[in-house]
């Protein structure tokens, strides 16, 4: 059985979650504080992120990205990926827009914390990826019911986690009236048990970081 080294509000370790529950491989989760000095990372990443992945032999695959392609290759069913080239492309360029939305949210988290709230021009730039990004990601996903063609998709676990995240760490940004489109997606695949089962929340962070 897989385990997986996650952080309760990472979108990128809830990515995999999503996609290990959608696929029916069961795992055990290990919940860490990432920035402590506490955590195993280091022994498992050399860059020291989550999520992590540990199988079965000892070894470890990590970035969620790649993760997510391990399991594609190695558990292709069900596919997480649209059969369509085009619809399987643009399900990767969501993921690459929400894994990039999510790097300016961290920043701007970062940022803050810094002694008088950090540096405005750099929140204002992270916040510029936040806003155009999102938008993009509304352009793609229209009003269909799935983020990319006519069933679940990664392209709709990118989507779902990322304004998840927001939701949590950023509850103050209007995406939901900006852009209705994600809303009701995001409802939509808030009720799935692979979302309901990975809900994220704050965790606290001991260790100083900035």
């Amino acid at each position: 059985m897989f385990k997986l080294i996650s952080a309760t509000p990472s979108p990128y370790a809830r990515k995999v979650r999503i996609a290990l529950e959608e696929k029916g491989l069961p795992f055990e989760l290990l919940t860490e504080v990432p920035w402590d000095n506490t955590t195993s990372t280091p022994k498992f990443n050399p860059l020291e992120k989550l999520p992590i992945l540990l199988l079965e032999d000892g070894s470890s695959v990590y970035e969620s990205s790649f993760i997510l392609q391990y399991l594609e290759v190695k558990y292709p069913e069900p596919p997480l990926l649209p059969a369509d080239v085009d619809d399987a492309l643009t399900a990767r360029k969501l993921e690459v827009l929400c894994d990039g939305v999510c790097d300016a949210l961290v920043l701007m988290f970062l940022e803050r914390m810094r002694p008088g709230g950090g540096s405005p021009e750099w929140i204002a730039r992270q916040r510029r990826k936040i806003d155009g990004g999102l938008r993009e990601i509304a352009t793609i996903v229209g009003d269909r019911e799935w983020a990319v063609g006519d069933r679940f998709s990664l392209g709709d676990i990118a989507a779902g986690t990322v304004v998840g995240y927001i939701s949590v760490r950023f509850p103050e940004l209007p995406w939901r009236t900006r852009h209705p489109n994600l809303a009701a997606l995001s409802d939509r695949l808030e009720a799935r048990p692979s979302f309901r089962n990975s809900v994220p929340y704050p965790q606290t962070i001991s260790d100083k970081i900035v």
